[in-house]
């Protein structure tokens, strides 16, 4: 056997075993191989459009509990300002209660000063006439004079 027919006879397979893998077989794995690239860099391009949807909806996120937080902190002092508010007008209701309490108070003591300087004009009266009949050693008539007891309850 001669070397060089035996490789031409080894090179006739070889080269129907790589025409038929060109032709049937390597092209569906090519396609195979095509459509997975295609899977791959179709499932990069939606991570790196998810990338971006998360950050535009980190940045939303951001934006809407800074807004959140200023909306928060203007009830928070509206708040402060109407419970400021109403301390105030409680404090300025209760010092008119406590005027009128001190009015009526002033008031009633007045009207009580005034019945006790009565009280005491009558009693001043009821000793003068004592007094006067004492001095004159009769009976004085409280009916008959009412008039001159009436103008001394005055004078007192």
């Amino acid at each position: 056997m001669n070397i060089n027919a035996t490789l031409w006879i080894q090179w006739i397979p070889f080269a129907i075993l790589a025409w038929v893998t060109a032709k049937f077989i390597w092209p569906p794995i090519a396609k195979a191989l095509d459509e997975r690239a295609a899977k791959i860099a179709e499932g990069l391009a939606s991570a790196d459009k998810a990338k971006a949807e998360l950050a535009n909806a980190n940045k939303a996120v951001e934006s809407q509990l800074a807004q959140t937080r200023t909306e928060t902190t203007k009830l928070i002092g509206d708040a402060e300002k109407r419970a400021a508010a109403l301390v105030e007008e409680a404090k300025k209701r209760a010092e008119e209660e406590a005027a009128k309490i001190i009015a009526q108070a002033k008031a009633e003591a007045d009207q009580q000063v005034v019945r006790a300087r009565e009280a005491l004009r009558e009693q001043v009266a009821v000793l003068a006439v004592k007094g006067a009949e004492q001095i004159l050693q009769k009976e004085v008539n409280a009916g008959v004079h009412a008039e001159l007891l009436t103008r001394l309850k005055q004078e007192l």
